[in-house]
């Protein structure tokens, strides 16, 4: 029985740019030897939307932490 991760899942590949193994979540990599980031579209699921987010205020500029 194959049962899919309920979270993200963490992946590995080669940097595309200088070849350093690295690792992600779902397929979405970043570099941290020469700064290499794959496009987000290359992940293997949908992003989550903000409104998903249990955290995720409801209004304004007022439910804004960061202003």
């Amino acid at each position: 029985m194959n049962i899919p991760p309920l979270g993200p899942e963490i992946t590995y590949a080669e940097c595309r740019q200088c070849g350093t193994l690295i690792a992600g979540l779902d397929g979405r990599y970043s570099c941290g030897v020469c700064g290499w980031v794959n496009h987000h579209s290359e992940g293997h699921g949908p992003l989550p939307r903000a409104e998903d987010d249990v955290d995720h205020g409801v209004g304004g500029s007022e439910s804004n932490r960061l202003s």
